[in-house]
């Protein structure tokens, strides 16, 4: 036994001091493992507005991801559909559907549950318009759908779009009808709002022109998509800083098949195929170029859309545009452009408003024709005036 107990004490704990300390480092100086961020899931829902293609998701989501707001997932049991950019394209845009019979055939909470949304942007409507469905009836499906996706997530936020302006020529009471409609979804989304679920209108309407944003007097072209992605923006910004994502019940990378009812068609042929854009560019003549593409097709017809741009360095105050349709196909309807035929000649001479283009400015005119798609595309010239 020690003659010096404290002394002994003392000396045990000066050896146990590095011990000690190297033990305090490794706690202190080993950070816990950081939690991965959930990302707020984002349904983008409506008709072929939204996913045939419904190329202002793809301007959308990368405006989202180039301003810093990369914890975004964009969900949807169907696939992206071409834009020719890449970008998250999962969604939740039915061509041809109605909201009305989405409602009424119960479609959106299987949707819902595959997916689990946080936030949903809703086009919806423009089939409902088109089939002269009264816009009490397309609120109240409204209501329904906002109703099925509090039940699978009671702190959904919903912005709600005051759908684009239509002018198909099939349909000259379309335009006051979507009027009708969107002067109800203020009074409507202000009724139906909470502060757990807000609804939130975006106005997608005002500004719009079908007859510079659509190739066909309802689907957004180019400069559609533009407008509309950026009406969408500020909105969708707004609701992922206040929103808090839910957990994910299953994974939403891979979408799944889309449901087997049949919807309701619209009145007016619907692309049985969304096939990525076929361009074919003219040769320069006089500062003016075109480009065009099949924006759709079906058995025996097909929907093309040309593009006309202003490419010199001084404005032009009209331009024609020609192209071959060396296999039989006949014009049939066209909008944007004074269109005749003579053989296999189609030749396209500017409207009265969209002649003018300055430098770098661009315009787009549109047709159905009856026949095969041509294969190759053909050599489309354009000529300034």
């Amino acid at each position: 036994m020690s003659r010096n107990p404290l002394r002994a004490a003392l000396t045990a704990l000066a050896a146990l001091l590095p011990v000690l300390a190297l033990g305090l480092t490794l706690t202190t100086t080993t950070p816990p493992a950081a939690a991965a961020a959930t990302p707020v899931r984002v349904m983008p829902l409506g008709d072929s507005i939204t996913g045939s293609p419904g190329c202002w998701r793809a301007l959308l989501w990368n405006r989202l991801q180039s301003t810093g707001h990369t914890d975004v997932d964009f969900v949807g049991t169907l696939g992206p559909q071409g834009c020719a950019v890449p970008y998250d394209g999962d969604n939740e845009g039915h061509g041809g559907y109605l909201a009305t019979n989405v409602a009424n055939q119960n479609l959106l909470p299987g949707w819902l549950a595959a997916t689990r949304p946080d936030v949903v942007l809703m086009h919806f409507g423009t089939n409902d318009v088109w089939s002269n469905i009264a816009p009490a009836t397309i609120l109240a499906a409204y209501s329904k759908l906002v109703d099925q996706m509090r039940a699978a997530n009671p702190a959904t936020t919903v912005l709600v779009a005051k759908i684009i302006p239509m002018n198909p020529a099939s349909c000259p009471e379309c335009g006051s009808r979507t009027v009708a409609l969107n002067a109800l979804v203020d009074g409507w989304a202000a009724g139906k709002t909470t502060a757990a679920s807000p609804i939130v209108v975006v106005d997608q309407w005002t500004g719009f022109s079908t007859a510079t944003d659509t190739y066909d007097g309802v689907h957004p072209n180019a400069a559609g998509d533009q407008k509309m992605s950026d009406r969408w923006y500020p909105a969708l910004v707004a609701a992922l800083d206040r929103t808090t994502p839910g957990p994910t019940a299953t994974p939403t990378a891979s979408p799944t098949s889309s449901p087997t009812v049949s919807p309701s068609p619209t009145t007016s042929p619907s692309p049985t195929t969304s096939p990525s854009p076929t361009v074919s560019p003219s040769p320069t003549a006089g500062g003016c170029t075109a480009t065009w593409r099949i924006a759709g097709q079906w058995p025996g017809g097909f929907q093309g859309e040309v593009t006309v741009r202003n490419d010199g360095a001084a404005p032009i105050a009209g331009w024609t545009v020609r192209l071959p349709l060396t296999a039989g196909q006949r014009i049939s309807q066209a909008w944007s452009a004074d269109v005749t035929q003579s053989g296999t000649t189609v030749t396209a001479r500017n409207a009265s408003w969209n002649g003018a283009l300055a430098p770098a400015a661009q315009t787009t005119f549109g047709f159905l024709a009856d026949g095969a798609v041509p294969n190759p595309p053909p050599a489309v010239t354009c000529a300034a005036n």
